[in-house]
């Protein structure tokens, strides 16, 4: 211990601390796994292993991203004044996110995609589906921890203003999944892009995948413009859906000229709709979570 006390130049009860983190962490992710096989009815080894579902791999290995991206919010605030408060902190904090992610899945199967049997698609190994499953919930994390980072102590007030922003994040998830299905059903000659999740069209989910995890983005602008306060909660909520909306139709209205510049010359629709070009949608993955990344950093 003395000589890792030496070389990285960190403290004895700072190392005990990452520790406790690191360990909650591992658990937690672990955790996941059977979280994700319990609400699907499978077994997680037979089903990775020996039915070797691929769509099922993918949909738990958002989950367990999804879960690493709201613990970085729990880990990165200041450490608590013991080890019992650490540990404390960081369980509660983990398994709040771990319960809220499900939430969130739920809400996105029941509201979003509500055509939908996500579950039995997924065990039918629709990959499109499991892709489009891994989003949502990866989009619900980045919120989540961005709620996290904003906050301050933990006490019932803590919680309710990460389940707000939760809730905000939700909305905005609901709101952009229906205004690309309008403009899906546009273009498309009145077809329904969930039908089209449902038949197997990977682009449109790699395309779709961007669209909802540059929205969450987006919507994270929020904690940069408010300040945390238990007395304002309603106020802080209020300002979450504004400016989160706000900065939503900023990065859709810059995503759309940057794809116009970027993929000149290509017919988005014909490319990725129709013939279902794997690379063309990656590229538009690509330019809309770097569009929300970039907007979000200059709002920092």
């Amino acid at each position: 211990m003395n000589t890792i006390v030496e070389i990285t130049g960190l403290n004895q009860e700072l190392l005990i601390i990452l520790a406790i983190d690191v360990a909650i962490a591992i658990f937690l992710l672990g955790t996941m796994r059977f979280v994700s096989g319990l609400s699907s009815k499978v077994n997680t080894t037979d089903e990775l292993s020996k039915e070797d579902n691929f769509a099922f791999g993918i949909s738990v290995a958002g989950s367990i991203a999804a879960l690493g991206i709201v613990l970085t919010g729990a880990i990165t605030g200041e450490a608590a004044d013991s080890y019992l408060g650490e540990f404390i902190g960081m369980l509660s904090y983990g398994l709040f996110g771990l319960i809220l992610i499900k939430v969130g899945r739920i809400i996105h199967d029941r509201l979003a995609l509500n055509q939908l049997d996500k579950t039995e698609l997924i065990k039918n190994r629709n990959i499109t589906v499991g892709l489009v499953d891994a989003a949502g919930v990866i989009a619900t994390a980045i919120v989540i921890r961005a709620v996290l980072l904003w906050v301050d102590g933990l006490n019932v007030s803590t919680f309710i203003a990460i389940a707000s922003g939760f809730a905000v994040a939700q909305t905005m998830l609901v709101m952009v999944t229906r205004f690309k299905e309008r403009q899906y059903k546009k273009n498309n000659q009145e077809d329904c892009m969930q039908e089209a999740f449902a038949k197997g069209q990977v682009a449109l989910a790699i395309r779709y995948a961007g669209q909802v995890i540059s929205t969450a983005l987006a919507v994270t602008a929020a904690s940069h413009f408010l300040t945390y306060s238990p007395d304002t909660l309603v106020n802080n909520l209020l300002g979450w859906l504004i400016i989160g909306t706000v900065m939503t139709i900023l990065v859709t209205f810059l995503t759309f000229i940057a794809k116009r510049i970027i993929l000149w010359g290509i017919n988005l629709v014909e490319e990725v709709d129709q013939q279902h070009n794997i690379g063309v949608a990656s590229i538009e993955m690509a330019i809309s979570i770097s569009i929300a990344l970039i907007l979000s950093a200059l709002m920092a």
